[in-house]
């Protein structure tokens, strides 16, 4: 079984074990078994080998009584002490983030509990303790601590200024990529309706409701971008926030007169008609919420964004904090969490003031050099014609690779020094090359485009998505392919912030209604369709497991984009 441990202001995936008569698996086995069927950020870095699981009085799993991990059941590698003081801090700093109480010179940062998003925070706070920057590709290039440790003794001195906060007083910048949606929300009302980011939450246990009504009016009066609203003044666009006060817009329906058939209908009905009710970016608000009961202790909570206001790693924000809020307020606690030093508009104004000058220059060249010649279009065979004007419709169709297929696909990254990803996105692309006759490809992937420490614990718009170009018809086997799309890859990774909206600007792509600019293919992630929380008082209080937004372009999965792209 699986179980989260909570740990202040993070939690890691800890796995309990009982093995069959006879066998003895060690943690370095299990974390290799489980790597070929989950994703970096689902393998538990901790496993617990027990004798039976503990069980209460009734027969049920007892939570409760399950041990604390220690030291013994992470992957570690033979000890030596670190040696130096670039060495003794970054072993810090990975005790700190992977939340264990050593680390030797040999351990490995991925095998010790460490994932793509961990990479990021990982880098900030190398820069915010030994005033370097590094790029988060050296540490996917020297994982272990050592090696990394002469990355980090190479690296430039950090020029980037801290994000400082900006007053209230004065007319408030969209971020660049907020501006790129609004414009777009101007533009056309359908298509802005393809950057609506709904979630369900089935809530299961005695649902204290004030506490939850409590705890959403907390998190919108802490997060000011979920308060904002997007005002136009002479054409350009500002950010005007409503008071702290103003609440959670909850709207509430019962469902339980209804038949159980009829109640699970009637509850897809209401998630497909929340998900799709337009926003209005210019009177807000931009975060709202449907509150379904389907039984006594039974409830759905639909909560629908607009992208402008919030991305993926948000959402993972958003659940911890109503977490932890809805917990203390459910136990008649005051609010636990530490006040914001800032908020997304201040992130906002500090992004204009950095990416211009030489900055601006360094990365936009990179792009116009990574993209100069790329086809504007993938001409894949369809089963009918692409219409004159993009409809922001599509379809999903699931798909699985088998356990074996998986394990064989990873060695071979480990082989050519690349991620599962990497080796994904080769194969996708020579699959479309392919397909479309074109042996240039061009393939968009996410990157959450958080460097900063002060930015993650905000709830805001920071993703980016990176045009990864990659020239089929210059590689004669699959090893250099893949080395390839791992130096474009990781090229890009270097220059993510860049928006994409510029990237275009800087590229001058043939524009046309009737698709993207710069690639019609996305290397996305598969989405679960809601997450089980469960409810209650006391150690019953929400608890949900967010599904992480990739730092870096690691745990995606290549795929057509047919939503809107």
């Amino acid at each position: 079984m699986l179980a989260r441990e909570d740990v202040p202001g993070d939690k890691r995936l800890v796995a309990y074990v009982v093995p069959s008569a006879g066998a003895e698996p060690t943690g370095v086995q299990l974390r290799e078994a489980l790597q070929t069927q989950l994703p970096e950020y689902m393998v538990p870095s901790a496993f617990m080998v027990l004798d039976a699981f503990p069980l209460t009085p009734n027969g049920k799993l007892d939570r409760k009584a399950l041990p604390a991990p220690d030291g013994s059941s992470l992957v570690q590698r033979e000890y030596e002490a670190p040696q130096g003081e670039i060495e003794q801090g970054l072993a810090e700093i990975w005790q700190s983030l992977l939340k264990i109480e050593q680390v030797g010179r040999h351990d490995h940062f991925f095998e010790l509990g460490g994932h793509s998003l961990l990479a990021a925070q990982l880098v900030s706070r190398v820069r915010e303790r030994l005033g370097v920057e590094v790029p988060l590709r050296e540490l996917f290039v020297h994982p272990v601590l050592h090696a990394f440790a002469q990355a980090v003794g190479q690296a430039g001195a950090s020029t980037l200024g801290r994000i400082e906060r900006v007053g209230r007083d004065q007319p408030l910048p969209l971020s660049l990529s907020q501006q790129r949606l609004w414009f777009i929300d101007q533009l056309d009302a359908s298509a802005s309706r393809a950057y609506h980011m709904p979630a369900a939450l089935r809530l299961s246990g005695s649902l204290h409701r004030d506490a939850l009504k409590q705890a959403l009016d907390t998190l919108v009066a802490r997060q000011e971008g979920l308060r904002a609203r997007l005002v136009a003044v002479d054409g350009v666009p500002h950010q005007v926030f409503a008071p702290e006060d103003i609440g959670f817009t909850l709207a509430e329906h019962d469902l339980t007169q209804l038949p159980a058939e009829a109640r699970e209908q009637a509850v897809r009905e209401q998630a497909i008609d929340e998900a799709g009710a337009p926003f209005d970016l210019s009177q807000g608000p931009l975060i709202r919420g449907r509150l379904l009961r389907t039984g006594d202790e039974e409830h759905v909570l639909l909560i629908t964004q607009h992208h402008i206001v919030s991305d993926g790693w948000s959402i993972g924000v958003i659940i911890r904090e109503f977490a932890q809020l809805y917990a203390a307020y459910s136990e008649g606690r005051v609010n636990p969490l530490t006040a914001l030093d800032i908020q997304y508009a201040d992130y906002a104004v500090w992004q204009r003031g950095w990416l211009q000058g030489e900055e601006l220059e360094r990365q936009t060249a990179f792009w116009r050099e990574h993209l100069v010649g790329a086809p504007a279009l993938l001409e894949l065979p369809t089963d009918r014609a692409r219409p004159a004007v993009q409809s922001h419709v599509g379809g999903t169709l699931p798909f699985a690779l088998s356990a074996e297929l998986s394990a064989r696909l990873k060695q071979l990254g480990q082989r050519q020094g690349a991620t599962l990803f990497m080796v994904l996105l080769a194969g996708w692309s020579l699959l479309l090359s392919r397909l479309s006759g074109q042996d240039d490809v061009v393939i968009g992937t996410p990157v959450a485009n958080r460097q900063r420490r002060e930015v993650e614990a905000l709830v805001g718009f920071f993703v980016n998505t990176l045009a990864l170009r990659v020239r089929v018809g210059e590689t004669a086997s699959m090893a250099e392919l893949l080395a390839q799309v791992k130096k474009a890859t990781l090229g890009a990774f270097v220059h993510q912030e860049l928006p994409f909206e510029q990237v275009v600007e800087a590229v001058q792509p043939a524009r046309s209604l009737s698709h993207s600019p710069l690639f019609q293919v996305h290397a996305g992630r598969v989405r679960a369709p809601g997450t089980a929380v469960r409810a209650g008082g006391g150690s019953g209080a929400a608890r949900a497991q967010p599904e992480p937004q990739s730092a870096v372009p690691g745990d995606a999965v290549p795929g057509q984009h047919a939503g809107n792209r």
